[in-house]
């Protein structure tokens, strides 16, 4: 993802982000090997050492906060880092950005890395006292200029040389070992980088430096290794997309999206964000990737739970194409649709099977999707999460959508939730309801009172669980197993064209604060003395609880009298245990990892020292 910034830096104009996975699917081997990387760095932090795992949800909020503010963005339909350099240069703007590749783009304006930007520091122009936040331009005219003003064209050579996303051929260490690069006495990925671009700079066009790379591999194959690195250089070419013409009337032309007979609909949710990368890869590829979160690792992975869900999703994907000669009237295939989920298995990943769902015929029209009525939709979203819509009618509109997630993830024998789990959770849900009656004009006295210590009672105990407290991973796995039927459950309501109002995520789920609310409920504090300071939300609260209770195993409501043998026996198991309490640290540096291959192009000086760990 990236944003293209104004010319004067005082405000955000766009973002654009990254849809689907490439439809060529070339990338496929890097993005397997970065779920790989996500899933040991999700382990690390799941036992007290450092990484960096994005949480779930963090595309989902970050479109509903660009809605809030007004930002205009588009989103790809699949790779989105060439159509971003093109509108970037259309528009004379630079981007801003946590990929390295745009160090080998030729950017009118440069590239600023979302790592160089000091956002805590505001500071006042003097003469206009307009405010700003000081940031680093990557200039590729100045990088080009301290290597002997080495063309910069040659850069996607060196940067399918160096290994990219779309190429790292073996036969490349053949064409490094013999073409004696000048040395460096720093790191051996250092190496490698300046003495490529020292032995590029040498040459007047990629055409010449292609030649001579070719001479130092054996003659069987060079043709093959000709096409594959031509190919991958294009990749740094300007796009044919227009996604200007996004800004100006509200949809763009999408070669790929036309050429595979997508139903318009489905074109014009996906370029407004309104249906997720997910969905094109399930209609495009038949392969999603489920994304890892920090969990047990020792348990199935998360999003197991969710499955159901996502087979409802591939069913309603089956017939995709607008094209009415491509659908068989009034059928349905005569075998469940498979699909590929590239999950988490223990520490590595896998490749599983899953069917779709075969539903009503009416329903496996993808381009007449949106002409249902209202009330067939919300029966296909409610038979899904298997809950009653008669349960949700006492619940506020922004809330139904997850209490009726909840009644599904408390009815999956693989939840393993607690009574305090599904406490913490429903009280976690109040949060935007208070800001709503804090924040209502005119509003005051007791009630605005009530909300406000309650609000500030939840902030201490958010603030008490930040990062370095202990975490219970038993906990954490089934919040993300929540999580995972939040996320599924919103992929569906927006494939239906969203027949329950959207949630405000930015609100309402915080995992510091269901930890903490965890921990005091599972010490002495009650549900009803925590609210008891503010009747409005006790009253919610008793909503959301009684609407989830029907849904719960019977098991969860037992008096603790009755559990104590079994808490008996879990306390003998305290010491085996005791690995599922960590103390997480945090560890932003990522300018070293696969996915930031350039990011050595960045330092302050090609001269400065720079950490070995970091570049071999």
């Amino acid at each position: 993802m990236a944003i293209l910034f104004s010319t004067d830096f005082a405000s955000i104009q766009t973002w654009n982000s990254d849809g689907g996975c490439d439809i060529s699917d070339k990338k496929l081997t890097t993005l397997k090997d970065r779920a790989r990387e996500k899933i040991q760095a999700a382990h690390s932090l799941s036992v007290g050492g450092g990484g960096n795992v994005c949480p779930l949800l963090i595309r989902e909020v970050f479109i509903q906060v660009l809605i809030r503010l007004n930002v205009c963005f588009v989103q790809s339909f699949s790779e989105a880092d060439r159509d971003i350099m093109t509108l970037a240069n259309h528009w004379n703007c630079p981007v801003l950005s946590s990929d390295s590749d745009f160090c080998i783009f030729d950017l009118k304006s440069g590239f600023c890395p979302l790592s160089s930007f000091q956002w805590r520091n505001l500071n006042i122009v003097k003469t206009t006292q307009d405010y700003y936040i000081p940031a680093k331009c990557f200039s590729l005219d100045a990088f080009c200029h301290y290597f002997s003003n080495m063309n910069k064209a040659l850069l996607p050579l060196f940067a399918v040389l160096c290994g990219n996303d779309h190429v790292n051929l073996p036969i490349i260490e053949t064409f490094i070992s013999k073409a004696r690069l000048p040395l460096s006495s720093k790191g051996r990925r250092y190496q490698r980088v300046v003495g490529l671009l020292n032995w590029l700079s040498h040459f007047d066009d990629p055409t010449e430096a292609l030649d001579h790379v070719l001479k130092h591999l054996p003659k069987k194959g060079r043709e093959d290794v000709k096409e594959l690195l031509c190919c991958s250089m294009e990749e740094y070419q300007p796009s044919q997309v227009k996604l200007q013409d996004f800004f100006h009337c509200g949809t763009y032309v999408c070669p790929d999206a036309l050429n595979l007979g997508l139903p318009e609909w489905v074109q014009v949710a996906l370029a407004k964000g309104q249906l997720p990368p997910f969905i094109s890869d399930a209609l495009v590829l038949h392969r999603t990737f489920l994304h890892t979160q920090v969990e047990n690792m020792q348990r199935p992975n998360a999003h197991r739970i969710a499955q159901p869900i996502r087979q409802v999703i591939y069913g309603l994907l089956l017939n995709a194409s607008s094209n009415p000669e491509d659908i068989s009237q009034n059928t349905v295939p005569s075998q469940p649709l498979a699909f590929n989920e590239v999950e988490r298995v223990d520490k590595n990943i896998k490749i599983s099977v899953v069917y779709a769902k075969q539903l009503l015929k009416d329903h496996s029209d993808l381009s007449k999707l949106t002409e249902l009525p209202l009330a067939r939709r919300q029966m296909l979203l409610f038979e899904a999460l298997k809950v009653k819509q008669v349960v949700l009618e006492s619940i506020p509109p922004l809330l139904q959508l997850p209490i009726a997630v909840t009644c599904y993830w408390l009815q999956s024998t693989e939840a393993k939730a607690k009574l305090h789990h599904l406490q913490a959770l429903l009280l976690g849900m109040l949060m935007e309801p208070l800001h709503a009656i804090i924040n209502c004009p005119g509003e005051e006295g007791p009630r605005a009172g009530g909300a406000k210590t309650l609000s500030e009672e939840f902030q201490r105990v958010k603030t008490a669980t930040r990062p370095g407290a202990r975490l219970d991973l038993d906990t954490a796995h089934i919040f993300c197993q929540w999580q995972c039927c939040l996320q599924m459950g919103l992929y569906l309501n927006q494939l239906l064209s969203t027949p329950l109002p959207e949630p405000d995520l930015t609100q309402l789920y915080s995992g510091s604060l269901v930890h903490g609310l965890c921990q005091q409920l599972l010490a002495s504090t009650s549900a009803e003395s925590l609210l008891n300071m503010c009747p409005e939300a006790k009253q919610l609260y008793e909503h959301l609880f009684n609407a989830t209770r029907s849904y719960a195993p019977a098991e969860l409501f037992l008096p603790k009298t009755q559990s104590n043998s079994k808490k008996r026996r879990q306390k003998k198991k305290a010491g085996s245990q005791s690995k599922s309490q960590v103390v997480t640290t945090s560890n932003t540096r990522h300018w070293g990892d696969r996915s930031n291959r350039f990011g050595l192009l960045m330092v302050e000086s090609l001269e400065e020292p720079v950490e070995t760990s970091e570049l071999e």
